[in-house]
Order: structure tokens, then C-alpha cells, then sequence
């Protein structure tokens, strides 16, 4: 349409500029006769003006005429340009039409083709149904037949029969059962005395604890804060020296007015503390003071150890043991279970196992020693390995008897029991620990214990929660009910308690109770 209206416009200003000179010629004004005269005079030559116009007129004409040719003949090119662009296009979104209408087909087929099968799958589902159905109805009809030809024949009802056949049955079996409760009360009671000794031992082994830690720690009140400055000395000289000499840390910076005595040995840091108060009484802190200072220390408490240690077997009743033994149960004098001296607690747990012992009738000797020295290995000088372990290893070394070794080793039940005795010792030890005031309670291992117990029930798939509660003494166990059944709650509980039986150590006892509830409601509008 441009090309066109180009063409249109050029000739028509062609056009325009002749009918402009025409007009111009036409619309001169008029002369006088002189004038006339001379304009006919004019008029009868040729002029070339005249000539001129008219070849100017063909010439605009025939270039117009050119022009609009070429105008032409391009507005025809871009014409067919434009329709030939415009039928690609169209051909190509035909293309695309129709690759979409045959995906579309396609997935139509394949929709229909899953639903027919599904459909022919249900109609098999329904037709076996109903097939078990009726060979279920035809079985029940066989089973009601021959029940109804059986009390024709015996002339009994279905619970007739039941009498008759349980009455039969309980005189056949009524002789064989006396006799078989006879032998079984005999047998009862020539076990007697050693089914109580078991039942009892039983009984007292629900009082065990873990083994506990120790306090590591003493303290020395100072008078002013200025002899804490004799204590680090010059470039930290003396306390360089003290720590080196006794194995103990010093801690200054707790309080102003005390310092802090930290080891594992009970026996040095007891030594340390000693001289630590004699070192400030006296006033005179310095390297050389401080070694003569520890040395006669160290000869004091090794008297006191030995003194402690006699003083202990006296007590218990055991005598003629080696001097280096007597001298490592006085170390009980320093060492400290959850807040319990170890001496008290020996001294307790034998006399609680002599009289266990006594009542059992066991060997008291054997029962006496493994008490007393049960624990020796937590005063060992060796630091690897359990305090179990070491006292195994010291015992040894003292060429104590087997059955004694066994009690070492046998009190945390790291070992099966190889008798009676053993069985006392420990559960003497687990009376002398559990009962109410003995100790202090380890918060540390009454988390654990807590977390352990819930570990375990919510490690099975249909666990949704589980809760340890009652100080660790029972574990609730919650079920979700899609993912379980009603059988699964006994099952479940059972697991639960022999893998807590069998992980995890607690006094007493722990119930493990385990809940499954279904609840449906609907709403009736």
C-alpha cells in the first residue's frame, strides 16, 4: 500500500505543476491596444518558450510514467515476498498443529487402553470374590451338615459332647496328674533349702548400681590473699616446684581466699594438702622448704595409710595379711564415691555380707575377703584399664585364692557368677551403695539412663513416641495404630525388656508398658 500511495502522489504533483503554468498563462491581465498589437504580432511567430512547455510536459510525463513502472514492479516483488514469508508461516504452524493433535491422539489411546485395563481387572477381582464367597458358603454348609449328622448319630448337642469328652478326659488323666503333682512336691521339697538360697540371692541382686566416680578435687582455705603470692613466688617459681614435687594442680584463680588441689590420686592430693597447710602455717614457701616439707609429709601419711589399713581388716575380722595390701586398703581412707567413703562403705558391705553369708550358709572367709578388698583396684597406682581389672591384677600379685580373685571380679558382673559366694559379695556391694543417703545421685548417668531407655523403644519402625518416666523405674511406649496390630503389643514389650535387660544397668526394676488405641469418629449431619 506504501509503494502505491507513492506512486499516486509523485504523478499527481507532476500533474499539478503543468496545470500550474497553464493557469499562469491563462490569468494575465489584459494590455493595452498598442499592446495587442504587438502580442498578435508575437503570436504569429514561434516562440520558443512555447516549445519549451510542451517538451517539458511529455518529459514529466514519461518519467512519471517510469517511475510508477518501477514502483510498480517493486510493490509486486514485496507483495509476493510478503505472501510467500506469511504461507511458510502457515505451514509450519499447521505442522505444529497437527504434531500436537497426534500426541494428543496418542496419549488418549494410552489413557483408554489403562482404564480398560483396569476395568477388566476389576471385573476379575469382583469375579473371584465371588467365587470365594460361595466356596466359603458351601463349606460352612458342609461343616453345619456334618455337625447336624454327628448329634444324630450320638444322639448329643455340640456342648453335650464338649462335657462329655472333658469328663472323660479328667478321669483319665486325674491319677497321672497325682501322681505327677506328688513327685513334684517331693521334688520340691528336697530342693527347698537351695531354691530359697537362689530366690533370696535373687531377691537382693535388684539393689545393683553402677559403678560411680570419685571427687578429684581439695581445697585449703588461705589466710590473706598475700600468701597466695608466696605460693606462686617469683617467676611461678615455687608453685612450679610444688606441683612438680607432689603431681598436683594448684588452682589460684577459683577464689581470693582458697586454692584449689585437683588430682586423681587420692593419696597424693591428700599429701599435697598437708603440706600445702604446713607450708602456710609455717610462712617460709620456697623450692628447697617445699621438697623437705612434701618428704616428711609423705612418711606421716604412709604411717597413716598403714595404721588406716590395720584398723579396717581388725574391724572386719580378717588378719595376716601382707603389710603393702594393709597399707593400699588404708588409701580407702581418701578415696570418696559419689560423696561415700570408701573405707565406711567396705566396712559396711562386708558386715552385710558376713550376715548374708551366715544365713545362706556359704563360705563366710571366702565372702569376708572379697568384700574387703572388691574395690582395692580403685586405689592402684596403674591408671589403665577398670578398677575391676586392677584389682583382678593386684589379687593375683598377693597370690590371694581363686574364689576371692572370682569375687573381684565377678561384683560389677563383668564376669558370669561361679558361685554362691560371689553372688553375696555382690550383692552386699549393691546394698551398701543403693540404700537411701549412702551416696549422691549422678545426674550425668540418670539422663543417660533415661535417654537410653527411650533410645531403645523408639529404635522399632512402629514406635511413634515413647517416654521414660517414674525416675527410669517404667517406660511408656505409644504405637501407631496404622502401621501395627493388637498381637504386636505383647511382642513389642517383651523385645523392649530383654534388650533393656541386656544394655542397660538400673537398681530395681523398669516396667515396660506398651499402649496401642485405634479411635474412629464420625459426624452424623
Amino acid at each position: 500500500m506504501s509503494l502505491f500511495s507513492n506512486l499516486s502522489t509523485l504523478f499527481n504533483t507532476e500533474l499539478a505543476s503543468v496545470d500550474e503554468k497553464k493557469s499562469a498563462s491563462k490569468n494575465q491581465p489584459k494590455k493595452s491596444r498598442g499592446n495587442k498589437r504587438n502580442l498578435r504580432r508575437k503570436a504569429k511567430q514561434p516562440t520558443a518558450k512555447k516549445q519549451v512547455i510542451a517538451v517539458d510536459k511529455h518529459e514529466v510525463v514519461r518519467e512519471a510514467t517510469a517511475k510508477a513502472r518501477e514502483i510498480i514492479v517493486e510493490a509486486k516483488a514485496e507483495a509476493l515476498s510478503i505472501r510467500s514469508k506469511a504461507e511458510k508461516e502457515a505451514q509450519e504452524e499447521m505442522r505444529k498443529v497437527e504434531n500436537q493433535q497426534r500426541s494428543l491422539d496418542e496419549k488418549l489411546n494410552r489413557v483408554e487402553q489403562k482404564l480398560n485395563s483396569i476395568e477388566q481387572k476389576e471385573e476379575n477381582v469382583s469375579r473371584e470374590r465371588q467365587k470365594v464367597a460361595d466356596r466359603q458358603k458351601q463349606v460352612d454348609e458342609l461343616k453345619q451338615k456334618v455337625i447336624n449328622e454327628l448329634e444324630e448319630i450320638s444322639g448329643l448337642t455340640t456342648e453335650e459332647a464338649k462335657e462329655v469328652l472333658f469328663s472323660r478326659l479328667e478321669e483319665k488323666l486325674s491319677r497321672q496328674l497325682a501322681v505327677y503333682v506328688r513327685e513334684k512336691e517331693e521334688q520340691a521339697h528336697a530342693e527347698a533349702d537351695e531354691k530359697v538360697k537362689e530366690i533370696l540371692v535373687d531377691a537382693m541382686k535388684h539393689g545393683a548400681t553402677d559403678d560411680v566416680p570419685e571427687y578429684t578435687v581439695s581445697v585449703v582455705e588461705l589466710p590473706n590473699e598475700e600468701t597466695k603470692g608466696k605460693i606462686i613466688g617469683k617467676a611461678g617459681r615455687n608453685i612450679n616446684a610444688f606441683e612438680h614435687r607432689t603431681g598436683v594442680d594448684l588452682d589460684l584463680d577459683m577464689s581470693p581466699t582458697e586454692v584449689r588441689l585437683s588430682c586423681f590420686d587420692p593419696v597424693r592430693r591428700e599429701i599435697a594438702r598437708r603440706s600445702l597447710e604446713k607450708l602456710i602455717k609455717d610462712g617460709r614457701i620456697q623450692p628447697t622448704r617445699i621438697e623437705e616439707v612434701v618428704g616428711k609429709v609423705e612418711k606421716e601419711v604412709d604411717k597413716i595409710l598403714l595404721e588406716a589399713g590395720k584398723k579396717l581388716c581388725h574391724d572386719v575380722g580378717v588378719y595376716n595379711l601382707p603389710v603393702d595390701l594393709m597399707r593400699m586398703l588404708g588409701k580407702f581412707k581418701y578415696r570418696f564415691s559419689y560423696g561415700q567413703n570408701l573405707i565406711s562403705h567396705t566396712l559396711e558391705e562386708t558386715k552385710i555380707g558376713i550376715k548374708i553369708a551366715h544365713e545362706l550358709g556359704v563360705d563366710v572367709n571366702t565372702v569376708k575377703m572379697g568384700c574387703l578388698l572388691h574395690d582395692i583396684g580403685k586405689v592402684s597406682e596403674e591408671v589403665e584399664g577398670s578398677h575391676v581389672e586392677l584389682g583382678i591384677k593386684i589379687a593375683k600379685r598377693f597370690n590371694l585364692p581363686q574364689p576371692v580373685i572370682d569375687c573381684i571380679a565377678q561384683h560389677h558382673e563383668d564376669e558370669p557368677f561361679t558361685g554362691p559366694e560371689q553372688m553375696v559379695v555382690y550383692i552386699a556391694d549393691a546394698i551398701s551403695g543403693a540404700r537411701p543417703g549412702a551416696r549422691y545421685e549422678n545426674y550425668d548417668e540418670y539422663v543417660k539412663r533415661l535417654q537410653q531407655l527411650e533410645e531403645i523403644a523408639m529404635q522399632y519402625p512402629a514406635v511413634k513416641q515413647a517416654y521414660a518416666i517414674q525416675a527410669g523405674r517404667e517406660v511408656r511406649v505409644l504405637l501407631e495404630p496404622e502401621k501395627s496390630k493388637d498381637n504386636d503389643v505383647t511382642v513389642l514389650s517383651t523385645k523392649i525388656r530383654d534388650e533393656i535387660k541386656e544394655k542397660v544397668t538400673y537398681p530395681g526394676t523398669v516396667t515396660v508398658t506398651v499402649i496401642r488405641e485405634l479411635r474412629g469418629q464420625e459426624v452424623a449431619k
